[in-house]
């Protein structure tokens, strides 16, 4: 985690609250998770730029801008050589673009090599068991644990959706989870990922986080910690780094979406189109990895629903990030405000890091379907919980999908 955080006793000594935030560029350190929801508006000029920004990269490996896209990420104070030279570290209150509408992520050739992949921490976003204590609404008995079991090799056999988020925030480098979904408006061509709000966004307390790239397949052989040390690229990434070139997220979470406590939790998701790093040879997400899920925004209810799987990639202790997880179990509810959608909530030992994994259900159509994502769990780790994708989620995912149709 972040070097200048406390230590995970300090922070259970003082009862903190932890969401699965990203992880800075450092040790893993403790478990717990994060939850996080953000804007999702759309801004065309802004997005325009950030689609074109991420497009092309010429002779010295940087990326060739057209000077009306530079004109325009110009007007949210980017110059895009300062930026790919390290401007981006800047993270003063009064340059942090907030707003859903200013979302900007121009690709850094080979910014996400080996060893900052590996090295990206999990977030710090975890609720103590006694910060639950006064909810209301309807909030079943706390589960019993689950034990995480490590998904066998290769992962893209085995759950080929899945991968790893990668960021950069005000306390470093950082990772989450995330997911390949389809998208109605590109069918077979999907590239689109699903993934929690406080993975992009720092909610009310900050803006957009950077160098936003998934990561399909991560680690594929499920090498060690060891080998991964000396390990290519290609090794790591097998199907490629695709960077974020628009992202949107609920407006509860820009609002109220804190790093502590269960603030925007219920509408902790968020939605990514992404692009390929190398070009690709012009291959869509969906076509390069072979598979996507749907998303089901009317999944049954939880009594009627008999098991959710959550998948990720745990990176506070016990785990160290580098391996994909999954926990099953018959979900229960949990509220942790009233006047919010109730939550999924199931028994798992995975610990930040697996933040904005996928949950996957059988859906109102008898198959396989996304359901929810991975948003907060307990510091004591026993537990997960993840949003109720209702009629909000549903106008994200679909203003993303509109705003790429056909593309």
């Amino acid at each position: 985690m972040r070097s200048t955080r406390p230590s995970f006793t300090a922070r259970r000594e003082r009862g903190a609250r932890r969401r699965t935030f990203p992880v800075p560029a450092a040790v893993a350190l403790a478990s717990a998770l994060a939850l996080t929801v953000t804007a999702c508006e759309s801004g065309d000029p802004a997005a325009d730029a950030q689609a074109s920004a991420s497009a092309t990269a010429e002779g010295d490996g940087k990326i060739q801008i057209p000077d009306d896209i530079k004109d325009r990420l110009k007007e949210h104070g980017i110059d895009l050589d300062k930026w790919r030279d390290g401007a981006w570290k800047n993270w003063d209150r009064d340059d942090w673009l907030r707003e859903a509408e200013d979302f900007i992520n121009p690709i850094i050739q080979d910014l996400w090599d080996p060893d900052r992949m590996r090295e990206a921490q999990e977030p710090d976003q975890a609720v103590d068991e006694g910060d639950l204590a006064g909810d209301q609404g309807v909030t079943d008995p706390t589960p019993e644990p689950v034990e995480a079991q490590g998904v066998p090799a290769s992962y893209h056999t085995n759950a080929p959706e899945a991968g790893k988020l990668l960021f950069d925030a005000p306390g470093g480098t950082m990772v989450c989870s995330a997911t390949v979904v389809k998208d109605p408006a590109n069918p077979g061509k999907s590239n689109l990922v699903w993934t929690a709000g406080h993975c992009v966004h720092a909610g009310k307390s900050g803006g957009w986080f950077r160098n936003i790239a998934f990561v399909p397949s991560y680690n594929d052989a499920a090498m060690s910690a060891v080998e991964l040390q000396s390990a290519t690229k290609e090794e790591v990434a097998p199907y490629g780094v695709w960077w974020a070139d628009w992202v949107q997220t609920s407006d509860q979470w820009i609002e109220q979406g804190s790093s502590t406590g269960g603030d925007g939790a219920a509408y902790d998701f968020a939605v990514l189109h992404v692009t390929p790093e190398d070009g690709n040879g012009g291959k869509s997400l969906e076509e390069t990895v072979g598979s996507a899920l749907p998303v089901d925004f009317a999944a049954p209810a939880v009594p009627e629903m008999e098991s959710l799987t959550a998948t990720g990639y745990p990176a506070g202790a016990p785990y160290d990030g580098q391996l994909l997880y999954q926990c099953e179990d018959k979900p229960g509810r949990l509220s942790i405000n009233a006047s919010d959608p109730t939550m999924y909530r199931i028994g798992c030992t995975m610990t930040g890091g697996s933040s904005g994994g996928g949950w996957v259900a059988t859906g109102s159509d008898g198959k396989p379907a996304l359901v929810s994502n991975t948003s907060i769990g307990p510091v004591t780790s026993g537990w997960l919980a993840g949003p109720r994708l209702g009629d909000e989620a549903k106008g994200v995912f679909e203003a993303v999908s509109g705003k790429f149709a056909g593309q």
